[in-house]
């Protein structure tokens, strides 16, 4: 699925927390999203999901206003953080819960969960434990799982690095990147790693005060250098201030 953002703005009493006029991304990119906290990256998000109403512009996906149609909800799929999960329910009964919704018997939903063995390393399916008790990075995974479990065409995971170890980083990454070459998906992932945003991105966009304030090509890796450059500026740009 293609993106296209246009004019789009939100402010947040006197703090703009996103102002892009416009900016494309293609079927099958891997788009890392980076930046600082309160770059925008989150909100950037949730305006695509329609998750937050803008003050101004629009989001579409595949030519269709996400605030103005839910067709594109089908095809979609997205984890932010612990709110878009039932936390009463147990890792099986909440993907048996989401395959439902999506028209998926059992069979196929124990099929498809089943691709995710190695992410889940034998801790998540056929535990009794409530989604609450489990460790943060095990609800993260049960979150990440759930949003793939329908194969969608496009995939917003905002810092889904956050709490896993490096084995699960690491099957995390090889899951997205064989992921989007089988299917061809959209995926948009923010990170504040800037070495896994590296490993699996196409593309990297980087946000500054809610603006996209460099677009890089990635292949090979290529756009390491310039983002480290700028977070090592930043870095030192505080360390003076702080000093003055």
């Amino acid at each position: 699925m293609k993106i296209r953002i246009e004019q789009l703005k939100k402010c947040y009493g006197e703090k703009t927390a996103v102002d892009i006029p416009e900016y494309h991304i293609a079927q099958g990119e891997m788009l890392g999203l980076v930046g600082n906290n309160g770059a925008g990256k989150t909100t950037l998000f949730r305006l695509t999901l329609d998750l937050l109403k803008a003050d101004s512009g629009r989001v579409l996906i595949d030519n269709t206003d996400v605030s103005r149609n839910e067709s594109w909800k089908e095809t979609t799929g997205a984890y932010m953080d612990e709110s878009f999960l039932i936390d009463y329910l147990t890792p099986d009964e909440y993907f048996q819960f989401i395959g439902k919704i999506y028209g998926l018997d059992k069979a196929t939903i124990d099929k498809r969960t089943g691709r995710f063995d190695r992410f889940m390393n034998g801790e998540i399916k056929g535990e009794k434990t409530y989604i609450r008790n489990l460790s943060a990075g095990n609800r993260q995974k049960v979150g990440i799982i759930a949003a793939m479990m329908h194969n969608p065409s496009l995939l917003i995971l905002d810092e889904p690095f956050n709490f896993l170890d490096p084995t699960s980083q690491s099957a995390l990454k090889f899951l997205l990147k064989e992921y989007n070459q089988a299917t061809n998906a959209t995926i948009l992932v923010s990170s504040h790693n800037l070495l896994h945003t590296v490993d699996i991105s196409t593309r990297i966009a980087l946000l500054e005060h809610g603006s996209i304030i460099r677009d890089l090509p990635n292949e090979n890796g290529a756009a390491e250098k310039e983002l480290e450059s700028y977070f090592e500026w930043k870095e030192e740009d505080i360390s003076s201030e702080k000093e003055d």
